[in-house]
């Protein structure tokens, strides 16, 4: 069976793809992984991310924005670097921005203005919103909920809540990204037993390359980095847990990202 999926969410600008990134796109291609959206996430990253998606038009896309991570290094440079970034046919969303309460690395009141500042890039853009929430959530609903009537649309990236956050960010009309973190018999097994929340029109899935290789896949790899061609895995896992056939997940959140990126169809 071949599928053809987009894989919504791969930080491929990372270091650790700068020896065989070319390889590493052709053993996504050959796994039906047919386009990337490549993870923009720091001022560095963004512009990197947006040559990549450049070179390999029509193939590799990007995001422009600011993880929370890096909220400390937020500033008026960083706002406009985003801005003109947009603006390049090749990036098609704002972020990773959001909030994370579980590591910390910025201040949250720095977090809390970097997300809002960048929300109002979406806002200004019409561009979807590539979103990031761990351990924030009260505080991620409260600048978030009032900025959605304004969005075009938003993805909560890389979930790996329970269901009450999930029924809540459904209800607010949030697409939602599911990663490998699925496939993780330790951490995961409450999103195999919840992903069937998620309606077929919000589905998105992604792989966080090279981050969260899914730990269901057999052989295991030599290697612990993630990368695109493994997101066969997490529609498997996926569907299996949904009940649906893994072409349908396939065929339908390939549709889903279409529309959630403003992509043209295949």
């Amino acid at each position: 069976m071949t599928l053809s999926l987009i894989d919504i969410g791969a930080n491929i600008a990372h270091e650790s793809f700068d020896d065989d990134r070319v390889e590493m796109m052709q053993r996504a291609s050959a796994a039906g992984v047919n386009r990337i959206i490549v993870t923009g996430s720091s001022n560095e990253s963004n512009v990197r991310a947006a040559e990549l998606a450049e070179i390999s038009a029509g193939t590799l896309y990007s995001t422009a924005g600011v993880h929370p991570h890096h909220a400390s290094d937020y500033n008026d440079q960083s706002d406009a670097l985003i801005r003109s970034l947009i603006r390049k046919d090749a990036v098609v969303a704002v972020g990773e921005c959001g909030l994370d309460y579980f590591r910390n690395f910025s201040p949250r009141e720095e977090q809390l203005t970097a997300f809002r500042r960048q929300l109002d890039i979406a806002r200004d853009s019409g561009l979807p919103v590539f979103l990031h929430q761990r351990d924030a959530h009260d505080d991620f609903i409260e600048v978030l909920e009032p900025a959605l009537p304004d969005l075009s649309r938003a993805v909560a990236h890389c979930f790996t809540g329970e269901g009450e956050s999930l029924r809540e960010y459904v209800a607010m009309g949030l697409y939602i990204g599911i990663t490998g973190w699925i496939c993780d018999e330790r951490r995961g097994k409450h999103l195999h037993d919840i992903v069937s929340i998620i309606p077929d029109d919000r589905l998105l899935l992604e792989t966080d390359a090279p981050y969260l290789l899914p730990r269901t896949i057999r052989p295991r790899p030599k290697s612990r980095r993630n990368e695109p061609m493994y997101l066969p895995e997490v529609v498997r896992v996926v569907a299996e847990a949904r009940g649906q056939s893994e072409q349908y997940i396939a065929e339908t959140t390939t549709a889903n990202a279409i529309r959630f990126f403003d992509l043209d169809p295949d």
